[in-house]
């Protein structure tokens, strides 16, 4: 089955600074030390943390804009790259979790723009809709509890009802989470700060070199705007 992932045409209108671009790759399930390449973007991110703290990126400030917007303390309710950036800088290093997830956060906090996984075989298609949230969606935490979104909040949404985020960016569900099992993924990258669109397209031109470099898989990749809002991948 292929499955449509966009954004809602109230999300567009509630966000017009939004810029967002997608990823999808089969073949990315075999062992691969993504080691070296995580190390040059974290050192990336470590250089420019050096000279500010991640509060004062652009980048960031913009994202707390649109969480204040929908209703979040945006100093309580991080983007997930703030959390990465600010991580980083209070620990010095970044949490290894899988190899194209490390990798992948690795570019979020080089880029300072969030970069969510999600594996493909845990979305219920034929629909993922980055969408405001009804109330009765399920989402699941990393320790396995079901809870509603808020309604109202932005969330990544498929056709079975399923939550795949809370607050939009903030922290992704671990029904989708990527692990040592998942062959296909759905890479996306948002980003909220003027001339966003150019470092969304700097992120998944990124990802999809090092995913050539690193894995024997297949990669599509478009960047969504409000006139090519739609990104159709699987099969």
């Amino acid at each position: 089955m292929t499955v449509r992932f966009r954004h809602a045409d109230a999300v567009r209108a509630a966000y017009p600074e939004l810029s967002a671009g997608a990823l999808y790759a089969a073949g990315v399930g075999a062992p691969a030390d993504t080691g070296p390449a995580v190390a040059v973007y974290t050192a990336r991110a470590v250089a420019r943390l050096a000279g500010a703290a991640e509060g004062e990126f652009p980048e960031v400030l913009a994202w707390r804009r649109a969480l204040s917007r929908m209703g979040v303390k945006p100093t309580q309710v991080r983007s997930a790259s703030e959390s990465l950036l600010r991580r980083l800088r209070k620990e010095g290093e970044l949490p290894r979790i899988h190899p194209l997830v490390d990798l992948c956060n690795a570019v979020s906090v080089a880029y300072a723009v969030p970069v969510a996984v999600l594996d493909v075989d845990r979305i219920s298609g034929p629909l993922l809709e980055v969408r405001p949230a009804h109330g009765d969606e399920t989402y699941t935490r990393f320790g396995g509890e079901d809870e509603c979104p808020a309604p109202g909040e932005v969330t990544f949404v498929d056709s079975a009802g399923r939550a795949h985020a809370r607050r939009w960016t903030h922290r992704q569900s671990g029904h989708s989470a990527v692990g040592a099992g998942s062959g296909r993924v759905l890479v996306v990258t948002e980003a909220m700060h003027d001339g966003g669109a150019d470092t969304v397209a700097e992120v998944l031109k990124t990802i999809e070199e090092e995913v050539a470099s690193h894995w024997t898989a297949t990669t599509t990749t478009a960047v969504l705007t409000p006139d090519a809002p739609e990104f159709v991948f699987g099969g």
